[in-house]
C-alpha cells in the first residue's frame, strides 16, 4: 500500500471541491480535508468531549478550523461526512451504543447539519475506515476487500463494489463475537470465548499488564527479548489475528484483508508475524494453500488516518 500524500496548502483546490471528514474517537478527533483525488490538503486532531453536547462541539470546532486553514467558507465544502463508534443508522445519523463518547440516542447528522449549515453523512468508524483503505489500495472497485480493525475491540468493515457491505441487518464484519474458545474469558457480548477476546487492545492488557504507554509494542518488545510470559501471549494474540484474516477469506472471499487500527502502529513486525502464521497453515493443509491466505494481507501504513479519509468519502456517498 502506497501513503496518501499530505499536502500543507490547497494551492489551486477551492472549497467548491474539497471534502471533509471527521473521525470521532474515543480520546481524540482526527479531521482531514481531501481533494477528490483522494490527496490529504488539510489534517488536525482535537481532544474529543464526553457527552453529546461536548461531541458535538468537537465536531463543529473541528470543521470550523478546517475551513480556516483551507481558506474558505464551511458552506462551500463539497462534502461533510463524519466516523463514529457505535451503533449507527447511516440512513438517518442516528447514534446508540457509544459507550466511550456517552452517546445513546444522539441524532448526529441532524445536528450537524443544523449547526454547520451543510448536510452532513455519518456512519460507523470502522466502516469508514474501511472505505479509506480501500481508496489507498488504488484498485477498481471490483476489487473486494476487508479491512480488519484491531484496536480495544476488533471488526471488519468489508468493501463489495467499491461500497461497504452491511448485510441484512448491519452486523455484517462483527467477527470479533464469534467464539473461538468455548472455554475461553467470557465476552460483553454475553457470549464466551469471543475472537476479540483474544485478539484485540483489550485481550493484550487482560493477558499481560503494564504501565507502558504503548502496551502492544511493549509486549512485542518483551517477547523478542526472551521474556516467556510475553512470548506467549505474542503468540497467542497473533495466531488469532491471523485466525480472523481467516475467517474473513473463507466466509467473504475478499481479494484483500487490510489491517488497520489502532494496533496496526506495530507495522511490519506484526504483518510478518500475521503472515508466517499463514504460511505454516498453508504448508500443513492444500486446501488453506489453494487460498493464498498468506498473500491478501496487507497493512495501512502508520499516521494514514484511514478513518478520517474514508469519513470524507462517505460524506459523498
Amino acid at each position: 500500500m502506497t501513503d496518501t500524500r499530505l499536502r500543507a496548502d490547497p494551492g489551486l483546490a477551492t472549497g467548491s471541491t474539497l471534502r471533509v471528514g471527521i473521525d470521532i474517537g474515543g480520546t481524540k478527533t482526527d479531521a482531514v480535508v481531501i481533494e477528490p483525488t483522494g490527496t490529504i490538503v488539510q489534517r488536525l486532531r482535537l481532544p474529543t468531549g464526553f457527552g453529546p453536547d461536548a461531541v458535538l462541539e468537537t465536531a463543529v470546532s473541528a470543521v470550523a478550523r478546517l475551513a480556516e486553514l483551507a481558506r474558505t467558507e464551511i458552506t462551500s465544502f463539497a462534502s461533510i461526512g463524519v466516523g463514529i463508534p457505535g451503533a449507527v443508522d447511516n440512513g438517518t445519523g442516528r447514534v446508540t451504543h457509544a459507550v466511550n463518547l456517552g452517546l445513546e440516542g444522539l441524532e448526529l447528522g441532524v445536528e450537524l447539519s443544523h449547526r454547520l449549515g451543510r448536510p452532513v453523512r455519518i456512519d460507523n468508524d470502522v466502516n469508514a475506515a474501511a472505505l479509506g483503505a480501500f481508496h489507498l489500495l488504488e484498485k477498481p472497485e471490483s476489487f473486494s476487500m476487508a479491512y480488519l480493525n484491531l484496536g480495544t475491540g476488533l471488526a471488519a468493515g468489508i468493501i463489495i463494489d467499491g461500497r461497504v457491505w452491511r448485510g441484512s441487518r448491519g452486523t455484517a464484519g462483527e467477527i470479533g463475537h464469534i467464539p473461538v474458545d468455548p472455554r475461553g474469558p467470557e465476552c460483553p457480548c454475553g457470549q464466551r470465548g469471543c475472537l476479540e477476546m483474544l485478539a484485540s487492545g483489550s485481550a493484550i492488557a487482560r493477558q499481560w499488564p503494564t504501565d507502558d504507554p504503548k502496551p502492544a509494542r511493549a509486549l512485542f518488545a518483551a517477547a523478542a527479548g526472551g521474556d516467556p510470559l510475553a512470548r506467549e501471549v505474542t503468540s497467542r494474540f497473533v495466531e488469532n489475528v491471523a485466525a480472523a484474516v481467516r475467517i474473513l477469506v473463507l466466509t467473504v472471499d475478499v481479494d484483500s484483508v487490510v489491517i488497520g487500527g489502532g494496533l496496526s502502529t506495530l507495522g511490519p513486525v506484526l504483518l510478518d508475524e500475521v503472515r508466517a502464521v499463514l504460511a505454516s497453515w498453508e504448508a500443513a493443509s492444500g486446501f488453506l494453500a489453494s487460498t493464498g491466505l498468506s498473500d491478501r494481507i496487507a497493512i495501512v501504513p502508520v499516521d494514514f488516518p484511514a478513518a478520517a479519509v474514508g469519513a470524507a468519502l462517505v460524506g459523498v456517498a
